[in-house]
C-alpha cells in the first residue's frame, strides 16, 4: 500500500479507500442503525417543515456525521464505518422526506388532495426508498468508482473528510467540533437571542425607493466555501479551466445588484 497520507481528492490512479477490503471492523451494529433511524426521523421532520415554509431543504449528511461522532464516542469507541452507517441512514430519511414534500403538495394543488391519505403516502414513500437503494447498487460502480476524479461530489467528499477527521481525533476532530460549536452559537445568538438581524437592510436617502440587503447564514457560507475549495482542487489536479470561473462566480454572485421592479 502507498505510504502517502490518505486523501479524498487523490487522482484516480492514486486513490485508495480509507478502510481497505482486508480490514474487518465493526460497521452494521445495532446502535448505529438505531441512532441513524432516530436522526432520519428528526431531520426528516426538519426537512418537511423548512421545505414547506421556505421552499428549500437542509442537507443532513455533515451535521449527522458530526453528531454521530460525538454521541457514539460517549458510549464507547466507535469506528468510522459505524459513523458512516449513521449518517447514511439519517440522510436517507431526510432525502426521502424531501422527495415526498416536494411532490405530494404539487399533486394536491392539482386536485388530487382527497386521494392522498396516510395509507397511500406511506407505501409511495416506502417504495421510493426501496427503489433508491436498489438502483444505487448497480449505479455505485458506474457513478462513484469508475467516475472518481471526473464527478466532483463536493458534499460527499466533505462528509468523508469529516468522518476521517473524527476517526483520527486530535486536532483534526477539534477543528470540526470547534466549527460546529461556533456555528451553533452564532445561529443561536442571531435567531433566538436576536442579538442582530439575519438580513441587514439599508435604505439610502440618495436613492429613494431602493434598499440594500445582505443575508447572513452559517449554513450557506459553509457550502459556498466547500464548493469553492473543491472547484480549486479540481482545477489544480485535473486541469479544468472552467473550475476557476465557477469559483469566481460563487464568491462574486452575492455582489450582483438586481434592479427593483
Amino acid at each position: 500500500m502507498s505510504e502517502r497520507p490518505w486523501s479524498s481528492t487523490a487522482p484516480p490512479g492514486e486513490f485508495r479507500p480509507y478502510i481497505s477490503a482486508e480490514e474487518s471492523i465493526k460497521e452494521f451494529t445495532l446502535r448505529a442503525v438505531i441512532l441513524g433511524a432516530l436522526f432520519g426521523l428528526l431531520f426528516g421532520a426538519v426537512t418537511v417543515y423548512v421545505g414547506l415554509r421556505a421552499g428549500l431543504t437542509v442537507s443532513a449528511s455533515i451535521p449527522i456525521s458530526v453528531l454521530s461522532i460525538s454521541i457514539l464516542r460517549a458510549f464507547g469507541r466507535s469506528t468510522i464505518l459505524e459513523n458512516n452507517i449513521v449518517q447514511t441512514t439519517g440522510s436517507a430519511g431526510e432525502s426521502l422526506a424531501a422527495g415526498v414534500m416536494f411532490t405530494i403538495p404539487a399533486l394536491i394543488s392539482l386536485g388530487f388532495g382527497s386521494e392522498f391519505t396516510f395509507w397511500r403516502i406511506f407505501p409511495l414513500a416506502l417504495l421510493g426508498g426501496w427503489l433508491g437503494v436498489l438502483f444505487m447498487v448497480p449505479l455505485r460502480r458506474q457513478l462513484i468508482v469508475k467516475e472518481h476524479g471526473n464527478l466532483a461530489f463536493p458534499e460527499g467528499t466533505a462528509c468523508a473528510d469529516v468522518l476521517v477527521a473524527g476517526e483520527r481525533g486530535g486536532s483534526f476532530a477539534g477543528r470540526v467540533f470547534w466549527g460546529l460549536g461556533l456555528g451553533g452559537v452564532y445561529t443561536f445568538l442571531m435567531n433566538t437571542v436576536q442579538a442582530w438581524t439575519a438580513q441587514p437592510e439599508a435604505r439610502p436617502s440618495w436613492f429613494p425607493g431602493a434598499s440594500f440587503r445582505a443575508a447572513i447564514s452559517t449554513a450557506n457560507e459553509h457550502k459556498s466555501v466547500s464548493l469553492a475549495k473543491r472547484a480549486k482542487i479540481s482545477s489544480a489536479e485535473y486541469r479544468q479551466p472552467k473550475a476557476r470561473a465557477l469559483e469566481g462566480l460563487g464568491f462574486r454572485s452575492p455582489l450582483l445588484v438586481f434592479p427593483l421592479t
